[in-house]
């Protein structure tokens, strides 16, 4: 089994019922077990910052499919929740499905990178993570602890 992390988040709609909805749908995934799931975080927008606060979560998976079939399944889950790509980045959304972590795998190929790009500068998603995997090691990084530690989370507040 491979330890997997995914990053949620999501600020249209009822985004604590999206991630209910999620994680039962992570559950269910075939050849999967959900392990851990952090509590949900009020965090402000980030790249387009005039839209409303997001909230996000992490949860951490044990998996035995491959790192593309779980990013597909991720996709499908958030189509299933009204998530529509249209091109624009970091705009509005019901539900977002990232793969953060899948084991120690690095991989650059069209549409999965891994680890999630960027992921180690980002409060919003390594305080979640932090919750459930604070000494999981960011290939290439460092420890998820260590790597939030510089990082401003004053605006980031747990919900549950």
């Amino acid at each position: 089994m491979i330890d997997a992390f995914i990053g949620l988040g999501g600020n249209q709609g009822d985004v604590p019922a999206a991630f209910a909805a999620a994680t039962v749908a992570l559950a269910a995934l075939p050849h999967t077990q959900l392990v851990r799931v952090s509590s949900n975080f009020r965090t402000p927008a980030w790249g387009n910052a005039a839209q409303a606060d997001f909230i996000n979560a992490a949860a951490h998976v044990q998996t035995t499919l491959a790192a593309r079939a779980l990013l597909d399944a991720l996709l499908d889950i958030e189509r299933q929740h009204g998530r529509m790509r249209d091109g624009e980045r970091w705009g509005p959304r019901t539900l977002d499905l990232d793969l953060l972590l899948y084991g120690d795998l690095c991989c650059d190929l069209p549409g999965l990178h891994l680890p999630h790009p960027e992921m180690h500068r980002r409060a919003f998603v390594l305080v979640p993570l932090a919750q459930i995997a604070p000494d999981i090691i960011v290939p290439g990084q460092g420890r998820v602890v260590d790597l939030l530690a510089p990082l401003d989370t004053d605006a980031i507040t747990a919900l549950t």
